[in-house]
């Protein structure tokens, strides 16, 4: 099966953070503020801008939102960021600042973040009509009035920058998902709108399995009934109401730099204080028992289906399928120091080779063997899910007892399904708990760790 691979700009909302910091920053240095520290006044301003930035969904913005929007954004941030940073002056005793100067330095850098912000919006709805760059392909399912409006913006907002490609017609005879599937797969669909109205119960619960299973992405166009019983997010493209199916927190900008520099910052910290002087201990015991390399490789499904190696230290005698087969209780491929390293996941360390690299998270759902994601794509109801995010050394199924080798199909379908629960509802908080829940497992033992 044929899966989806890519995501749209990835790197722009970042860029377009850190633009916002640079400018926040180089700006005071053209004012006579008068603070003690000028360090701690930059440290502070960029921690609350990025802080009220989460807060205010600064950066949430998307191609079919209107200018109005964005200065409803630009309105908040600016209100919030005033009081918050004239806030300084009394938390940190800073009596000689200048309040003229500092109410001189944010009218300067708040206009010129608004004029960036409507720049870059402009310029990428100009970059979509002119250039057909950053472009979604999207079908439609369903025939009334509804859906003839969302093809109409999507035919005459070019800015938007939907491309599309067909409607299908629930009413009209001969009409199968399976055709749907088919044609999505086989044109590389990005987004798939229904009418709700035209669809049943089995169709729409298919609808979103297949859809899910595929990393697509789904939305709804709603009747005047009860729907799908879900938190839905609202939103509207021109005047058509839509409703998305999932929110991922990580696919928010900020949500994303947040976890990467925890990820960055902690994964550092074992590599220098844990590995740099582990990594010698564990090679000569692994060297000394049997011959070949001390580090083990293997390829497995990370964000978006993509692969990538991931790192270990080699436990098992070397054999050939070592990519194919789980170890399993009482593996006799497994050495006595490879025994120990698994029963005390010191095994896994070498990861965060991989979370510096970006192939990995710390915390997420953990990435199978390539032959065991293939299988279990087609096998397990919403697997694929998995995949909207970067895998984990360690996740909220690990530290719930679904680690290890899968006995049976209700171990998978469990893990898959704390896994999804992590993906919609991540937090910081969240990954510092299975953090410490997995490092008690550690010391403690488990029972499936073999």
């Amino acid at each position: 099966m044929k899966y989806k691979q890519g995501r749209y700009s990835g790197f722009l909302k970042p860029v377009l953070a850190l633009t916002d910091l640079v400018m926040l920053n180089v700006v005071y240095f053209f004012f006579n503020i008068n603070v003690t520290s000028p360090l701690l006044f930059c440290l502070y301003v960029s921690i609350v801008w990025l802080f009220l930035s989460v807060i205010n969904r600064f950066y949430e913005v998307q191609r079919h939102n209107k200018v109005v929007h964005i200065a409803s954004l630009l309105t908040k941030q600016i209100v919030y960021c005033s009081v918050a940073f004239y806030a300084f002056i009394g938390f940190f005793k800073q009596p000689e600042i200048s309040r003229i100067a500092l109410g001189n330095y944010l009218l300067v850098v708040f206009v010129l973040i608004a004029l960036f912000k409507f720049f870059v919006f402009l310029f990428l709805r100009k970059y979509r009509r002119i250039l057909s760059g950053n472009i979604r392909k999207v079908v439609v399912i369903g025939d009334n009035k509804k859906t003839e409006q969302l093809i109409k913006t999507f035919n005459t907002k070019l800015d938007f920058g939907y491309v599309f490609e067909h409607k299908f017609s629930p009413k009209k005879e001969g009409f199968s998902l399976e055709t749907c599937y088919k044609y999505i797969i086989d044109n590389d669909i990005d987004e798939i709108y229904f009418s709700v109205s035209e669809l049943s119960n089995k169709q729409i619960i298919r609808l979103i399995n297949f859809a899910d299973n595929n990393l697509r992405v789904l939305k709804f166009i709603p009747d005047n009934k009860d729907i799908f019983s879900r938190k839905l997010k609202y939103e509207y493209y021109d005047y058509t109401p839509i409703l998305s199916l999932r929110t991922i927190p990580l696919q928010e900008t900020i949500n994303k730099i947040l976890k990467r520099a925890f990820d960055i910052l902690f994964s550092f910290c074992v590599l220098v204080f844990v590995l740099s002087w582990l990594t010698p201990i564990v090679a000569l015991f692994i060297r000394l028992e049997s011959k070949g390399p001390v580090f083990f490789k293997q390829a497995r499904n990370g964000l978006k289906y993509k692969e990538f190696q991931c790192y270990k230290f080699r436990s098992m005698i070397p054999n050939k399928t070592a990519n194919l087969h789980q170890a399993t209780k009482g593996d006799l491929r497994v050495t006595k120091v490879g025994a120990f390293i698994r029963k005390t996941s010191i095994d896994e360390l070498p990861q965060f080779y991989n979370v510096l690299f970006g192939h990995m998270s710390v915390v997420g759902p953990r990435p199978h063997m390539v032959s065991h994601t293939n299988l279990y794509a087609q096998k397990v109801d919403k697997f694929m899910v998995r995949h909207f995010v970067k895998p984990g050394i360690t996740g909220l199924a690990q530290v719930s007892g679904f680690r290890g080798e899968i006995e049976e199909d209700k171990d998978i379908i469990n893990r898959v399904k704390y896994d999804i629960f992590y993906i919609e509802n991540w937090s910081l908080l969240l990954d510092l708990k299975i953090i410490i829940q997995t490092v008690l497992n550690a010391i403690r033992g488990e029972e499936k760790a073999y």
